[in-house]
């Protein structure tokens, strides 16, 4: 167990969705932070209001790195926080390590690299589509599984050189690791499951390199340091594989969630397409696609007013969302309107740790949005906006499923 100085006075839940918006609500009107009770017993503070998750995300005594932070924890001895703790990657170090890390995977998402991926993208979207229209127009389709998934797994698996007859179990280990409502039996295995399938796609590029970033991240070395070792290795594939498809896959099913519910927001961007980057940066404000990320560790104490002081050693869980939602941030912050002046988020992050595949998750939005739209311009819910089910966690801001009918011109 990771000791924790306060008593939490409420439970994290993992119900997602609204009643995950209505509890970050909750939390930002108790105080600068709140004390809460994560999965396992982990106690954690909860921090929502805009101005204390930018100060915490550039604070120097808070850390990513829950080894060197609270020396006591043991590897391990948290199952389900394991994938996002017990890794040595850019994700959980600072420092030195930090931007040893980080300097072996940007040159991959430079803004000349990720503009070379258009075309892979714009026929993965267009293969998609093909394929969505074959349904007939006038029965329930899941969106979500058929396009808002495909779009960013076909575009990272072929971007790590991930083989096919390796993608099912790469795909369903990624695609559980981010739910909070399992047991510790399953998260054990779980994690088991996310080295195992690193170790072979591993193995497989050492002995068949090809031109993938698995196979560049195998060689990469900077000058004068060292590659990376298999710990590193492991770590870093599970943070840029997972990171750079289950953010996308959640901005595209909320984007389109958001258009068809306004169809006078979605009437703007067909009169001016040049602005579908309003509609993305509207939609990571108002649903970023990363709600609580854990976790962040406090190296000192610090004294955030109104009575609430994080002791050095506590679990700090920043919720990314909030700042976009907090309404001393924006006017009417849950209304999406892509008209809006500031639209300033936290999606990305903030500070050393920003995402270095941002480039990448816009760049797959601007493909694949108008590229729906365009093709199924009377595409409509096949659901009450409200019954969209949302997924099973309070990491991600997960959409399970949407249903639509693609309504065949």
């Amino acid at each position: 167990m990771i000791h924790f100085s306060a008593v939490p006075t409420e439970t994290i839940e993992s119900t997602g969705g609204r009643c995950m918006y209505a509890q970050v609500e909750r939390l930002r009107a108790s105080g600068p932070a709140v004390a809460v009770q994560l999965p396992e017993g982990v106690g954690a503070w909860s921090v929502s209001r805009g101005d204390v998750v930018r100060r915490l995300l550039t604070h120097p005594g808070v850390s990513r790195d829950l080894k060197k932070t609270v020396p006591s924890y043991q590897p391990g001895s948290v199952p389900w926080l394991s994938p996002w703790v017990d890794l040595d990657s850019m994700a959980t170090t600072d420092g030195r390590e930090h931007t040893r890390l980080r300097k072996l995977i940007t040159p991959a998402f430079s803004p000349r690299r990720v503009e070379m991926l258009r075309p892979h993208i714009e026929a993965d979207v267009a293969m998609l589509l093909d394929a969505l229209a074959a349904h007939p127009g006038d029965e329930p389709v899941d969106l979500h599984q058929e396009f808002s998934y495909c779009v960013p797994t076909q575009v990272i698996c072929d971007l790590f050189g991930i083989p096919d007859d390796q993608r099912p179990e790469v795909l369903r280990v990624f695609r559980a690791v981010a739910r909070t409502d399992l047991t510790e039996e399953e998260s054990i295995a779980l994690y088991h499951d996310l080295e195992a399938a690193m170790h072979l796609l591993i193995g497989t590029k050492r002995r068949t390199p090809g031109e993938d970033l698995t196979s560049f991240l195998i060689n990469a070395r900077e000058e004068g340091e060292e590659s990376l070792d298999e710990h590193e290795l492991v770590s870093t594939l599970l943070l840029m594989i997972g990171g750079g498809s289950q953010t996308t896959i959640n901005l595209l099913d909320h984007t389109i969630r958001e258009l068809l519910v306004r169809p006078d927001q979605l009437a703007l961007l067909k009169a001016d397409p040049a602005r579908w980057d309003d509609a993305i940066e509207e939609s990571l404000r108002v649903h970023c696609p990363v709600m609580h990320l854990p976790m962040r560790w406090a190296a000192e104490d610090i004294d955030l007013g109104e009575g609430v002081v994080i002791r050095a050693g506590d679990a700090i869980l920043i919720c990314y969302g909030a700042h976009g939602r907090d309404p001393q941030v924006h006017d009417d912050p849950a209304t999406f309107d892509i008209d809006r002046e500031d639209k300033e988020h936290l999606a990305f992050g903030l500070g050393p740790h920003f995402c270095p595949g941002s480039r990448l998750a816009r760049l797959e939005a601007r493909i694949a949005l108008p590229a729906l739209f365009d093709r199924f311009p009377r595409l409509t819910l096949a659901v009450e906006p409200e019954d969209v089910p949302p997924g099973p966690t309070f990491i991600g801001n997960d959409i399970a499923a949407l249903p639509v009918f693609l309504r065949h011109r």
